[in-house]
């Protein structure tokens, strides 16, 4: 009996790893990036959404696991080289793009230090690091179809990581035209180019002689991008009428930089379109291709939200993002598919207090057993007597308080509400990342290897690996 239980556990051992490495069983991968989506980012999002005992489209896969996000040189990431991870495998320094691990981040070959905004070049010639070669590119390469869409600016860090190579993640115009054929800095490995760029940023693919345009180069890569055969579109309006049944290539570029938060863009009626419906028409053009493609999609705006301690509008990206990822998810095949929905690093956001369940998330906490005696919420109070909110930050920017403000009378949940922090870094400072793991959900062919703890360059390898390349 010993024996049988044994030899038993080794063939599911065998079964197991056999299944976990098995290559080429998806066609497809659509990669989901919820920028700065952390566990009580998603966490706070299904309560929001859905209540403490709801689900949110992403939890509906069932492979999950841990993601060590730490870079090569910091152990708090930015987006630049914790993207860069998941599509090349390779661990880099803060603010480098999709190089080799000994690249420094710098801008000016003369100085060694700092960095221009936009800057046509950040990178010497010769000198500082190699490209290494991205998930996309070998899909490309492979006669498969790509794609990239984000709320953010298309050259912002997510998006440039699966396309660029460079130093120095705001160097954005030279991000922009390694995406443009005939700019005389594209990027060859994308071969024809991506099929689908959606997102935000015309500003630097335009000339500064263009009002709004950022360029110093004199190119503008919109009608570069016209010439070499790709449809382009700036509004919501026009991208509604793009024929995704007649469009092979097809730039969208909807704002001159990031597209507007979720809740603005739906309160406001602003003429950009969902992440949702920008995810849907990309899949439909990419899965023409009968060789497959690979689509990368990026909640970006979750993440500027958290840097700004407004917690209402990350919740709300965030469930935009999950609307996109259930799209995805009605769109195509887990036979063939692969889909990965994860983070590229935490923030310092956190849930706490020990409210009554029904509790509205965004609000202030309350004392559960005063509530439960009196059958009506009772806030709870902290050392100085004043209430204090479930969602707060470990640190942020703002002006400097002797005592906290009394929030009795204050509506916490109101779309510019901006959470207390911990500790404050002045009215120039910003809120930081978190260096905690983050979550990641995958389902489909290909995705019986992502669970337990794992670093993110293992990321790469498994999505390879499930695409055979």
């Amino acid at each position: 009996m010993k024996f049988q239980i044994k030899t038993c556990v080794a063939a599911l051992a065998l079964v197991g790893t056999t299944s976990a490495f098995a290559a080429g069983e998806a066609t497809n991968v659509i990669f989901f990036l919820g920028d700065g989506m952390g566990p009580t980012t998603v966490t706070a999002s299904r309560i929001y959404k859905y209540g403490e005992a709801g689900k949110l489209n992403m939890e509906s896969l069932t492979r999950t696991a841990r993601i060590k996000t730490y870079s090569n040189d910091a152990q708090t990431t930015d987006s630049a080289p914790s993207m860069a991870a998941y599509m090349t495998g390779v661990k880099m320094n803060n603010e480098v793009l999709s190089m080799s691990a000994d690249t420094k981040a710098y801008a000016s070959t003369a100085t060694n230090s700092g960095y221009v905004s936009g800057a046509d070049s950040t990178c010497p010639a010769t000198g500082n690091g190699t490209a290494v070669t991205t998930l996309l590119e070998l899909s490309k390469a492979a006669g498969k179809s790509v794609g990239a869409v984000t709320t953010t600016r298309i050259t912002h860090a997510t998006p440039a990581a699966t396309y660029s190579h460079i130093c120095h993640r705001d160097g954005e115009n030279d991000i922009a035209a390694q995406a443009v054929p005939g700019s005389g800095k594209f990027n060859s490995a994308l071969g024809s180019g991506v099929d689908v760029l959606l997102g935000g940023g015309w500003r630097f693919f335009k000339p500064n002689t263009v009002t709004g345009g950022s360029r110093t180069d004199g190119q503008d890569l919109t009608a570069k991008l016209q010439t070499a055969g790709y449809t382009y579109v700036e509004t919501g309006t026009a991208f509604k009428a793009v024929d995704a049944t007649a469009t092979s290539k097809l730039v969208g570029l909807f704002n001159r930089d990031h597209l507007n938060y979720e809740l603005d863009r739906v309160n406001k009626s602003i003429d950009e379109p969902s992440l949702a419906d920008m995810t849907e028409k990309a899949i439909k053009i990419l899965q023409k291709n009968g060789k497959g493609f690979f689509l990368m999609v990026e909640g970006g705006r979750i993440d500027h939200a958290l840097h700004g301690t407004n917690a209402k509008r990350a919740l709300k990206d965030t469930i935009a993002f999950d609307e996109a990822i259930k799209r995805a998810l009605s769109l195509v095949d887990l036979k063939n598919t692969l889909v990965v929905v994860t983070a590229d690093h935490d923030h310092t956001m956190t849930f706490n207090g020990y409210s009554h369940k029904g509790n509205p998330i965004l609000g202030k906490v309350t004392d559960i057993t005063q509530t439960t005696v009196k059958k009506t919420p009772v806030l709870a109070a902290a050392a100085d007597g004043k209430p204090y909110t479930t969602l707060v930050f470990g640190n942020g920017g703002g002006p400097r308080k002797a005592t906290r403000d009394d929030l009795t009378s204050v509506d916490t949940t109101t779309d510019d509400y901006l959470q207390e922090v911990a500790v404050n870094l002045g009215s120039a400072g910003t809120e930081t990342h978190g260096g905690g793991d983050v979550m990641l959900f995958s389902g489909g062919a290909g995705s019986s290897g992502f669970k337990g703890t794992m670093v993110n360059t293992k990321v790469f390898g498994l999505v390879k690996s499930a695409l055979g390349l």
